[in-house]
């Protein structure tokens, strides 16, 4: 793939993975197992409050195309199937979920040195369409989406966004909502190694008057530990500890509270990844 300015997902992806990444609630448990045919196997056990559920899933590598399959709790079988440079420049993926025949869905991905396209479009009668376009490059990019119902002829959603991107910072703004929410986020890297880092983000809602405002950071501790923090303005705290125990193999530990009510039970979510 060329190396330009990236899928418009990527706009405010740093900041947006730095403060809600490996935050959770509830309790997570993950065993990989790979082999040298390129087939992996992953089994998830999940458990948030009286609930739980788990699933399976198969990831096969084969060339430039990469076939998965997850099977719930519940017997659902979601597919996808990504083949890459199947035309030049191109990344196609297609997916659909049993047993609802209709939730199937072509994309492709188009990139260039100044400029990547995606056209996703649902695969039934009454199609979806969702469109994003980016231009720039690596360091400047701007660049819209836009979700078209054709049963209705009416668009879902149209979002736009421009993001500024140096060696030691990253800023970006985004309109979305339709134009009822605008959020803008700044990353800065504080040494050289990029150990350290700290973001921010404020977000206001138009229709409501409301504005939330994040700030957080992250710590390397050594090789194997890092440590995560946020609080907005509403007074919610949270952490994140992860430490890798043996190799590949991490443990995430997550803690959230309210510092407005510490009478209010603090949440806490605990995840733990085998791989070999």
């Amino acid at each position: 793939m060329s190396k330009g300015p990236g899928l418009f997902s990527d706009i405010g992806k740093k900041a947006k993975d730095l403060l809600s990444k490996d935050y959770g609630s509830d309790q997570k448990f993950t065993v990989s197992t790979y082999s040298d045919s390129g087939l992996a196997l992953t089994s998830t056990a999940l458990s948030k409050g009286a609930l739980s559920s788990g699933d399976v899933a198969a990831q096969y590598k084969y060339k430039t195309s990469v076939f998965d399959v997850k099977v719930d709790s519940e017997s659902r079988i979601s597919t996808t199937l990504t083949f890459t440079d199947l035309l030049p420049s191109t990344k196609t993926i297609a997916s659909f979920k049993l047993p609802d025949y209709n939730s199937g869905k072509l994309e492709v991905q188009y990139f260039h040195d100044h400029a990547t396209f995606t056209t996703a479009v649902g695969l039934n009668q009454s199609p979806v369409i969702d469109v994003t376009a980016t231009i720039g490059t690596p360091g400047i990019a701007f660049g819209g989406e836009a979700g078209y119902d054709t049963p209705s002829g009416a668009f879902t959603k149209y979002t736009a966004g421009i993001s500024v991107t140096k060696p030691d910072w990253s800023f970006s703004i985004i309109l979305g909502d339709k134009g009822d929410t605008i959020r803008s986020s700044y990353v800065h890297h504080l040494d050289q190694l990029k150990k350290t880092a700290a973001v921010g983000e404020l977000a206001r809602r138009f229709s409501t008057n409301e504005n939330t405002f994040t700030v957080g950071g992250s710590y390397v501790v050594d090789p194997l530990t890092v440590v995560k923090a946020k609080l907005n303005n509403n007074g919610k705290l949270g952490a994140v500890l992860q430490h890798e125990v043996i190799p590949k193999s991490i443990v995430t530990i997550s803690g959230e509270f309210d510092t407005k009510a510490l009478d209010k039970n603090p949440r806490f979510g605990l995840a733990l990844a085998l791989k070999p």
